[in-house]
């Protein structure tokens, strides 16, 4: 299988990963998360886990997610706080209230809310 590798901040390493992978959410998608009650908007996704060590294994063992899928960067929400969430594919479902995201930082990075889904404001797409 043909290999790739890009460089992680947040990790401070090169992460190498399947030069093909299918993330089940696109940047601008609400989404909700599945064991949690939160919801937010997807603004950055890594193909695989790209986080640091501690990271990972501050999460419960029996609740860890496997490194090899999608990790989406979330603007989230909960019913009494705004903060940016990390999160594995597995453990997201599409958002089915279909409102937008009460997040302070969404105006910075989106346009528009429309049909369900933000917008990528366009000074920031290539």
């Amino acid at each position: 299988m043909d290999r790739a590798q890009f460089y992680s901040p947040r990790a401070g390493r090169l992460i190498e990963a399947s030069q093909r992978v299918e993330a089940r959410f696109a940047i601008g998608d609400v989404v909700r998360h599945k064991l949690f009650d939160f919801r937010g908007v997807v603004f950055d996704i890594d193909p695989v886990f790209a986080h640091t060590e501690e990271w990972y294994e501050a999460i419960p063992q029996d609740m860890r997610p496997r490194r090899d899928q999608p990790f989406y960067h979330l603007l989230a929400e909960s019913e009494d706080s705004s903060y940016v969430a990390y999160v594995s594919q597995q453990n997201l479902l599409e958002d089915s209230a279909g409102g937008p995201i009460d997040h302070p930082n969404v105006p910075e990075l989106f346009e528009t809310f429309l049909a369900g889904r933000y917008r990528l404001r366009r000074s920031l797409t290539h």
